[in-house]
């Protein structure tokens, strides 16, 4: 009888198919970097896309991102930035099992999330107002460059709304994230999945941090 009481400590977070945490762990951030990695090839296409374009068209490229609301740009800059560092304490509270730190840290990256999603709403609404979306009633200034401003505006709502739809994956992400906080999934023993989301989180702040200078500053003061 003896032999059937003794077993090892089988956490309930472990799959069956792995030997411990530390192995599941090793295994989920090897999965989220391959996919990582896919993404930066996706993403980097569209920036060599923009970067051609932009050295064939640099007076129009020029002229038409100064159309863009530099002020708006910065902020959510500054915004995303300081998600990132909310995002990082909420991986170290999840580290130590600090429960209530975790989930006000993921309510921070969440809301400043938010915050970015709204800016980049008002963004839109003034070029839709100004009649800077590509198409039959796009409307430029300069009309030598009409047609071009039209390939900048193309390639900047493509690049932007597709970081945004990166961001609102992101925070369905944490939303679930923040369940598991609250409902005791995570703990001090297994955190991977914050410690992956917010490699994932990381992810799309960088790319912003990109696109920011590409789109608003690059040959701004040229023109």
């Amino acid at each position: 009888m003896l032999p059937e009481l003794v077993h090892d400590h089988h956490p309930p977070a472990l799959a069956h198919h792995f030997e411990d945490l530390g192995q599941q762990h090793e295994a989920a951030t090897l999965g989220m970097w391959i996919f990582l990695v896919t993404e930066v090839l996706f993403f980097g296409g569209l920036f060599l896309v923009y970067s051609i374009y932009r050295s064939i068209y640099t007076d129009a490229f020029a002229a038409a991102s100064h159309e863009l609301n530099i002020t708006l740009g910065s902020i959510n800059t500054a915004v995303l930035i300081g998600s990132s560092l909310t995002m990082a304490l909420a991986v170290h509270a999840a580290q130590l099992g600090q429960r209530r730190l975790l989930m006000f840290f993921l309510i921070a990256t969440m809301l400043l999330g938010s915050v970015f999603l709204g800016i980049k709403a008002v963004e839109y609404y003034s070029k839709f107002v100004e009649h800077h979306i590509p198409g039959p009633s796009f409307q430029f200034g300069e009309r030598e460059f009409v047609r071009y401003a039209q390939i900048f505006f193309s390639l900047y709502f493509v690049m932007t709304g597709l970081h945004a739809l990166h961001m609102i994956i992101g925070l369905g992400i944490m939303s679930v994230m923040l369940w598991w906080a609250w409902n005791g999934t995570i703990t001090a023993e297994y955190f991977s999945p914050i410690e992956i989301s917010g490699l994932y989180w990381h992810f799309v702040d960088i790319v912003w941090i990109f696109l920011f200078p590409l789109l608003y500053l690059i040959g701004r003061h040229g023109h």
